[in-house]
């Protein structure tokens, strides 16, 4: 991706999978946050996954963000059998599984020439799975960013996991996770979190990091503002990606125990859970008032059309990107404490809070009877969006990578004059 004029950063990104398509809320984040760099800076994506190669997607990824470098490495990718098989081969390993079936040796040697060469000013590790592959010490400053707290994340999903077998592995997970985030994060010196929550707990298990906080930002262009929807029939709306443990989580404690509330009063009431590849026990899920519709054209779609938007996520890290995109979209939330942490958003008065089934279809039955309240909500959700498009996110994404630069530039100039004298 080639530099506009007076760009003042060559920047290396790297990423552990494809980035597309943008069906996650981490690609989302990376994809917008690249783009808008681009504009700025000179930028190139490296981009590696598992699998055959793949020439679809390389011509894809080049036409969306030009100059990207691909590898295909020797990862498995997609196969629930072969992955189970490698989980059990590196599970005697200390790194965590998250992170080591991402690490390849191919990456580590491209990763450690470009970032000896001098070519770039900085680097950016997307996510913490690609943080083995990093040279330690790297000649060029790196920078993590840290879409969750990974250790938070297992943990929960360890604790809501009724499956005992699938229960154990998120707890060796966790374990595993919370000595090697530990170590990473005192490992690169620059860190970014996509919350003050997030950075607070950062902080808690490694003192003294460097970590900046970027939140989340909206595409308020795709999506933009839509008419009040009707409550007739009232329709409510879970999108994610439904093959993500938290997301699974989510949607069946809705329909168990706090749909049926609402369906009770309402009967003609519809829930549609908006997603890419849902998982078996979500498909079944599907009845004549709950509506699963796989991967769609357009998520904001069916955000345009929907009364409540809801979050009843009782699992998860980071921060909800589905959150701001409902509320671009003028849509009233409904959220656990959870699903809305990191978020700078005020209960009762951007969205409705609620911790427990009853209390979660009370406010969703709120939102239903009462046109005036809705609409006061959808309205205080517009403007607290507008404030998070991605173009204001990103100059303070691009203040961070500044910063590591400059202050590794700093220590060169440093180290040159000790050596002098």
């Amino acid at each position: 991706m080639k530099a506009s004029a007076g760009s003042n950063l060559r920047i290396l990104w790297v990423k552990a999978g494809k980035l597309l398509p943008l069906d996650t809320g981490g690609k989302i984040r990376s994809y917008n946050i690249l783009r808008h760099l681009a504009r700025r800076d000179e930028v190139t994506l490296l981009s590696y996954y598992g699998g055959k190669r793949d020439p679809d997607y390389e011509a894809e990824i080049s036409r969306e963000l030009p100059g990207t470098q691909t590898i295909a490495t020797s990862a498995l990718d997609g196969d629930a059998v072969a992955q189970s098989v490698d989980y059990l081969w590196r599970v005697w390993q200390s790194a965590p599984f998250a992170v080591t079936k991402f690490t390849d040796r191919g990456v580590q040697q491209a990763l450690g020439a470009r970032l000896g060469s001098g070519e770039f000013d900085v680097a950016v590790c997307d996510f913490l799975s690609a943080s083995l592959n990093f040279p330690s010490p790297s000649a060029t400053p790196v920078v993590l960013f840290q879409h969750n707290v990974e250790t938070a994340l297992w943990r929960r999903m360890a604790s809501t996991e009724a499956n005992p077998l699938k229960r154990l592995v998120y707890w060796v997970e966790a374990v595993k996770m919370a000595r090697y985030e530990q170590h990473t994060l005192r490992r690169f010196r620059h860190v970014i979190a996509v919350s003050e929550h997030d950075r607070g707990e950062m902080l808690a298990v490694a003192p003294g990091c460097d970590i900046a906080v970027v939140p989340t930002g909206v595409d308020t262009q795709k999506y933009s503002a839509a008419p009040p929807a009707t409550a007739n029939p009232p329709r409510i709306v879970f999108t994610g990606s439904m093959d993500w443990e938290p997301n699974l989580d989510a949607v069946a404690y809705f329909c168990k125990d706090i749909f049926p509330r609402v369906h009770s009063e309402f009967p003609a009431a519809i829930f549609q859970i908006v997603g890419r590849n849902p998982h078996p026990s979500v498909k079944q899920l599907a009845s004549e008032s709950i509506q699963v519709t796989g991967t769609v054209p357009s998520v904001a779609d069916y955000l345009r059309d929907a009364t409540v938007v809801i979050v009843p996520l009782r699992v998860g890290g980071g921060t909800r990107l589905k959150i701001f995109e409902a509320m671009a979209m003028g849509k009233a939330v409904v959220s656990t404490s959870i699903g809305a942490e990191g978020l700078e958003v005020q209960g009762g008065r951007d969205l409705i809070l609620a911790d427990d089934s009853a209390a979660f279809a009370e406010a969703i039955l709120l939102l239903v009877r009462n046109e005036g309240r809705r609409r006061n909500y959808e309205r205080a959700a517009t403007k607290l969006a507008a404030q998070y498009d991605w173009a204001n996110v990103v100059d303070r994404f691009a203040g961070v990578l500044l910063k590591a630069s400059q202050s590794a530039s700093s220590g060169r100039r440093l180290a040159g004059i000790s050596v002098q004298s």
